[in-house]
């Protein structure tokens, strides 16, 4: 059996990040019209606003007078982003549109300031920013997409206090819940599992297949599969057929890298409406799994202080290995300037779960 070791420090150097590709920093719902506010993203200060008539909005926080955050300011009437300090204004694509304190006849354009903007978007309930490699970088591809016309069911966010490839593949890894989720209610003998896998343009996917962990059968007939792809994003798709009616249940997991030591986990979960007699069972169990996760790479990170040389094994390691191989690939084409060739190939993977 093949094994691989991995030299990871607990903090990611900030070039460590993914770019030219989207994260999602917040819920669509937590931004009101006429608020503003920072949002850590790679390590780089990101106001993310929405002006009076609603529409989103992503400037770098900070003004490039003095270095004030723009996110103290306020959006003026104009729709303008107002700087706290000498009350310099932005517009949304991040030209500067006026400097109060110019006198009359002073010969300077203000245009020729400019802020770092961000491509940003709303869909399904979700706000996604667009970082990419160099500033003013357009978007090559849109953000992910649920594919259910539901409105979202069921959230939770936490921090983990670990850089995006520890929280990454802690939460892919096929092993750990017989372990790391040790309730009385939970308990499960581990058994051998067989899984196919094949690649996604960014990733890969574990294909449709009948769940074996108990907890599916309170959805009755029901199949699931699990994408993965470029920078973090999990998708569960549970369809079956519940009381006669058939169903799709979409559950989203994405890692958010506010800094090199700090990685916020948001699952996002949609199911139709005769569905939500599953409420209390997400709201009394998936807070609890998701804290589970979160205290065991807390507790990881007492060994990786010491900066450890880390081992993969085939074949339960098998997708945290795809991870970092996708994630070498796709920065390798961006600095080369080549088409991303995505290194997972089709196989079926075993292990004792």
């Amino acid at each position: 059996m093949a094994a691989e070791t991995l030299a990871m420090s607990p903090t990611p150097a900030p070039d460590q990040f993914v770019r030219d590709l989207w994260y999602m920093p917040a819920l669509a719902a937590s931004l009101k019209p006429g608020q503003m506010r920072r949002e850590m993203l790679l390590g780089e200060p990101v106001l993310l606003g929405r002006d009076h008539g609603g529409q989103l909005f992503a400037l770098r926080d900070i003004c490039p007078h003095r270095g004030v955050p723009l996110s103290a300011g306020r959006i003026k009437p104009d729709q303008t982003v107002e700087c706290p300090y000498h009350g310099w204004r932005f517009r949304k694509d991040g030209v500067c549109g006026a400097i109060p304190s110019l006198a009359p006849g002073q010969d300077f354009d203000p245009e020729k300031i400019k802020v770092r903007s961000y491509p940003v978007r709303e869909q399904d309930g979700l706000i996604w920013v667009y970082m990419a490699g160099k500033p003013g970088g357009a978007p090559k591809t849109e953000p992910p997409r649920p594919g259910v016309s539901h409105p979202t069911r069921w959230t939770e966010t936490q921090t983990f206090r670990c850089g995006i490839d520890h929280a990454v593949i802690g939460l892919m890894d096929p092993v750990h819940a017989a372990y790391v989720h040790d309730h009385w209610w939970w308990k499960r003998t581990p058994r051998l599992k067989e899984k196919h896998y094949a690649p996604l343009p960014t990733g890969f996917v574990m294909t449709r297949h009948k769940p074996s962990k108990p907890a599916y059968s309170l959805l009755g007939d029901v199949e699931t599969e699990i994408t993965f792809e470029l920078p973090s994003t999990r998708f569960e798709i549970v369809t079956g057929r519940l009381l006669g009616k058939a169903f799709r249940l979409v559950g989203m997991t994405v890692c958010t890298p506010r800094d090199g030591d700090n990685t916020d986990i948001i699952q996002v979960f949609w199911w139709p409406g005769w569905l939500n007699v599953l409420y209390p069972l997400f709201w009394a169990v998936g807070r609890t799994f998701i804290a589970d996760d979160r205290k065991i790479v807390e507790l990881q990170r007492e060994g990786l202080k010491f900066n450890p040389n880390l081992m993969l094994i085939q074949d339960s390691d098998q997708p945290a290995i795809w991870y970092h191989r996708v994630k070498k690939a796709w920065q390798e084409s961006a600095e080369n300037g080549t088409e991303f060739a995505n290194p997972v190939r089709e196989r079926v993977l075993r292990w004792k779960s």
